[in-house]
């Protein structure tokens, strides 16, 4: 211990001595890292000694932190035990000792020093956030801070003390992370114990309207507990009433700008409660006050963003109750607004707060995941050193894991089921459903509009279906749709009468068979070719057919009825003409409903 009063008095900065005085006392195992064991001797010690100091500080009547401080020392020279304090700090920060002693020793000043001290320690202890909030330390002393911080909070007067205590929050809300669930009110729960005491029996010899004194004040008790409304609604009525008694009262008795700045008191550096001031002889003068008018105002916009807070009363809240807290709400920011000095400009900065509030809940309500990221390393490269491209086995990064898969399952390439070709009643299955009106399904939804699913099924209709594949010039993809998928209704617009396009196709045909009977009935001279004998043959062969052909007209020409006799004679290609121009005549009209003049004048031919 001795070795410890003489280091701490040592000029210099910690590092040049903390550790040889720790090998000094403590003899450890290793050279610069305590044992557990060791670790617990030298904290002992280093209590000890702190306790000691702070008696010796109290009996001189000196300031905790100042102890030890020479009068003719520098401004920059620390006391005895702020001295001790950076050496261990700095024995913890460099993992020689535990990192929690440094913690558990700032408890320890804490909890024997008055509340004046612990302001003077509290300052060193701001001074030293950015090494204490350290992982390495944090990890090991974030409870002992937080027990430490609280204690403070329960001995400070919440009324005298409001700016000592708004000093530890901050530094709460700095040391601990934001996802931090023990700084978090996670069930929402509201403190019912702070009650405002107002007089329940109205004062002799002032003139007060000690009825609207009561109705004004009692709203502080629905204020306190907000939850206690969405679950009565005869507590919510009452609310309401007097609500409306206080706002009216507002409008009835406005600020104006002169008014605002004489009685405006947020600007003064004057002394402030945390508690209003209750009593009814300051009634008139509170109504008069602009920054009263706001906190009351503002109290109600904050219970009004509770209620409607999505998903927490929504089963206890009636559309009436939702009416009545929109149309109170507009009031209460008219009111704001109009509230000098510069009402617009506090309106708006409320209701991005509120906003604000609202992600915050919703946090609370998610679980408070984490808002801290890790950063990322980004890695340097050296001057000159190209990056080399990667190298893939089969020219990219997909086909080589998908070859990679097929090396750990052989089986993956041979399995059957591993590429199937659907039945084209199953592929076009849903396309047909799009098509049945009943379903509703709204065009754009249509699996017609999707060009690959369109062209894969044309592919499967060309291979397993060429009657419906054909269908697709007239009728387009939704030809191709085999019938016994659609519905009756639909089935029967791909079943009518033939298009315009095949009518036209059979005309050609039949056209066609006419100019080739005329051919046939019409001979062609014979061609010059050299030699008697083959023109004799031509000559000989022509000659019954023409005796034929004349003895037919003379018939004719008589009226008589050629026999059957007769019938037989003529030429077989005569008869076979006639018969396909009978024919061709019948189909005509079958398609047209009507003989083709063309067709007609032909045949007159």
């Amino acid at each position: 211990m001795d070795a410890f009063r003489r280091a701490i008095l040592q000029p210099g900065p910690p590092e040049t001595f903390a550790l040889k005085t720790v090998q000094e006392v403590i003899k450890p195992q290793k050279q610069t890292k305590l044992a557990q064991d060791e670790n617990q001797l030298l904290e002992n010690l280093l209590r000890t000694l702190l306790q000691e100091l702070v008696a010796s500080a109290v009996q001189s009547g000196e300031e905790i932190m100042q102890y030890g401080k020479s009068i003719d020392d520098e401004d920059e020279t620390q006391g005895v035990i702020p001295r001790l304090l950076d050496v261990v700090l700095y024995l913890c920060e460099k993992e020689h000792v535990e990192g929690g002693m440094i913690f558990q020793l700032l408890e320890d000043l804490t909890e024997m020093s008055t509340m004046r001290n612990c302001k003077d320690i509290f300052r060193y202890i701001e001074s030293k956030q950015d090494i204490l909030g350290k992982q390495e330390l944090f990890a090991r002393g974030k409870l002992v801070m937080l027990r430490t911080c609280n204690q403070l909070l329960r001995r400070l007067s919440k009324a005298n003390d409001v700016v000592f205590c708004g000093r530890i929050l901050m530094f709460l809300a700095h040391f601990f992370p934001l996802s931090e669930r023990s700084a978090v009110n996670i069930k929402g729960v509201f403190n019912t114990s702070n009650e405002t005491k107002y007089e329940k029996d109205p004062p002799e010899g002032i003139s007060v309207d000690f009825n609207f004194y009561k109705t004004f004040w009692s709203l502080q008790e629905y204020f306190c507990n907000p939850a206690s409304l969405s679950t009565a609604p005869i507590k919510w009525q009452k609310f309401t009433s007097s609500l409306m008694v206080v706002l009216n009262t507002f409008e009835a008795q406005p600020l104006s700008e002169e008014e605002g700045a004489d009685n405006n008191l947020e600007e003064e550096a004057t002394t402030f409660n945390i508690k209003y001031l209750t009593s009814s002889k300051l009634m008139g003068l509170e109504l008069k006050d602009p920054s009263f008018r706001r906190h009351i105002l503002l109290q109600c916009l904050i219970l009004f963003d509770y209620l409607k807070a999505p998903g927490k009363n929504d089963k206890d809240s009636s559309e009436s109750m939702k009416e009545e807290i929109k149309s109170c709400e507009d009031r209460v920011k008219k009111l704001l607004e109009l509230t000098p000095p510069k009402g617009k400009d506090f309106l708006h900065s409320i209701e991005h707060i509120l906003e604000r509030e609202k992600n915050w809940v919703w946090w609370k309500r998610d679980g408070c995941p984490p808002f801290e990221k890790q950063p990322i390393e980004k890695k340097t490269v050296h001057d000159g050193a190209k990056k080399r491209r990667p190298r893939w086995r089969l020219g990219n990064k997909e086909l080589s894991q998908l070859w990679k898969w097929a090396d750990q399952n052989p089986n993956a390439l041979t399995d059957p089921q591993r590429v199937r070709t659907p039945a084209i009643s199953d592929y076009w299955k849903p396309l047909a459903e799009d098509m049945d009106e009943s379903a509703g399904i709204d065009a754009e939804y249509h699996h017609k509009n999707n060009r690959v699913y369109c062209w894969k099924g044309l592919r499967f209709s060309a291979r397993q279906d060429l009657e419906g594949f054909s269908r697709f010039t007239e009728h387009g993809i939704e030809g191709v749709v085999p019938l016994e998928l659609l519905p009756p209704e639909v089935r029967s617009k791909f079943q009518g009468k033939p298009s315009d396009r095949s009518k036209r196709a059979k005309k050609e045909e039949t056209k066609g068979a006419l100019h080739q009977v005329e051919e046939s009935q019409i001979a062609t001279p014979a061609s010059e070719i050299d030699g008697e004998g083959v023109r004799a043959d031509a000559e000989a062969s022509a000659a019954p057919m023409d005796t034929d052909a004349t003895a037919a007209t003379e018939n004719n020409s008589q009226g008589s009825t050629p026999t059957p006799d007769e019938h037989q004679k003529q030429s077989p290609d005569t008869q076979e003409a006639g018969q396909l121009e009978a024919d061709a005549e019948v189909e005509a009209g079958m398609i047209d409903g009507e003989t083709d003049p063309e067709a007609e004048s032909d045949h007159v031919g």
